[in-house]
């Protein structure tokens, strides 16, 4: 088929839940990907966050192969040697204790939720149900996911939601406080905000409200299903703050590719939370994802990838603090590793810069409040940095000169 015929079959068919760019992709290696038609882009998107080994990373495909050459599928009720090893090498990673494989990000926020009100109710009785969440959250698209989502934009058309949850502005500490009760069992937040615009935790604030919840016997819950697995240059972000979740969410590159998510959760939490028959799920763990789970595990210790981020970073970060010096409407700068955000100015449309991007050949997207995302694969080196910054400048000279 050709690139228009893919869209044109695609526009029919499929629910029209995405504003897509006009390209059809077919392929991809390392750092690039290629259209039906050929043509190469540099890859800083990564599938949003997915694709952190990029392309075909060694090792990679022939894991998978040779899983595939097994079995790819068996019920829960059996055990597999895949789901033992992704299990411990995850559960090691986040020096947590026991794990749920879901099949993506909003299932393991799903879970992470039934978990905490489960303890909850198990230690408290009912009644003790009510969730604290932030401002400008992302969490996913279900039902609970959403209700937990301090964004208006997605709740609106879908309610009554989940009833109990209350939302704080995010960094805000005396906002938390402000909304506990008798009734708050857990508090759920992004360590790194994404989709809200790439703005990190501040560390007092997150040190602060890892005690009062350890104080108040509240789960704390982070979501990083973004900014987990290696991004900021920890292999979780949270270890750059000193504390631990009573319940980690995953997902995106715990699969690099394959579609695969879990809550973690810590001994206190797993002991007396959900037991048999309390959830499910039937791909949920299956032999190919816990496959490439433990599989990235691997590559991701034999490839040095984290420390290669923290290496790496502080040459993104120099370039595009240049970006930022040299055009007045980018107002600001923010992130930590490999996952970034420029703000601008209202006049220059970030959605507009990423389409212009995308003509030049650099995949990118936008996130928050007309702000530009960097999700680059982990692999990324000086020299895609430096590529991903010449195109930008490019497209930001045209902003400039008012031609974008």
């Amino acid at each position: 088929m050709t690139q228009s015929e893919i869209i044109s079959q695609t526009e029919q068919y499929v629910l029209h839940t995405y504003n897509r760019f006009p390209v059809a992709l077919d392929r991809g290696n390392g750092m690039r990907v290629w259209d039906t038609e050929g043509r190469s882009y540099l890859d800083f998107m990564s599938g949003i966050g997915v694709y952190a080994l990029g392309y075909h990373y060694p090792g990679y495909d022939e894991a998978l192969t040779a899983q595939l050459q097994k079995t790819l599928h068996t019920s829960n009720l059996y055990y597999h040697e895949p789901l033992a090893e992704a299990a411990r090498k995850l559960v090691t990673s986040a020096g947590l204790d026991k794990v749920f494989f879901t099949n993506s990000g909003a299932e393991a926020i799903e879970g992470a939720i039934k978990a905490a009100r489960k303890y909850s109710f198990a230690k408290y009785g009912p009644g003790r149900s009510g969730i604290i969440a932030m401002n400008d959250s992302f969490h996913g698209r279900t039902v609970g996911a959403v209700s937990v989502t301090g964004n208006e934009h997605y709740q609106e058309p879908f309610r009554p939601l989940m009833q109990g949850v209350s939302f704080a502005a995010y960094n805000s500490i005396s906002g938390v406080r402000e909304l506990l009760s008798d009734q708050t069992c857990a508090v759920i937040l992004e360590t790194l905000q994404g989709e809200g615009g790439i703005f990190p935790a501040e560390k007092a604030c997150l040190k602060e409200l890892r005690a009062l919840c350890t104080e108040r016997d509240i789960v704390l819950i982070l979501d990083e299903v973004q900014c987990g697995m290696g991004r900021t240059g920890h292999m979780w972000a949270y270890e750059a703050y000193g504390i631990k979740p009573d319940i980690l969410c995953c997902a995106k590159a715990l699969g690099c590719g394959v579609p695969v998510g879990a809550f973690v959760l810590s001994e206190k939490i797993s002991s007396s939370s959900l037991a048999a028959g309390d959830h499910g799920s039937t791909y949920g763990g299956n032999p190919f994802v816990t496959a490439a789970v433990s599989t990235v595990f691997d590559l991701f210790e034999s490839g040095g990838i984290v420390r290669h981020v923290r290496d790496t970073a502080p040459y993104l970060e120099e370039q595009l603090d240049r970006l930022k010096d040299s055009y007045g409407f980018i107002t600001e700068h923010r992130g930590a590793g490999f996952m970034r955000g420029l703000e601008l100015d209202p006049s220059v449309p970030a959605g507009k810069v990423a389409a212009r991007a995308l003509e030049k050949g650099l995949l990118i997207i936008t996130a928050g409040h007309n702000v530009l995302r960097f999700l680059p694969p982990l692999i990324a080196g000086k020299d895609e940095i430096d590529e991903a910054a010449g195109i930008l400048a490019a497209c930001f000279d045209e902003a400039a000169e008012g031609n974008l």
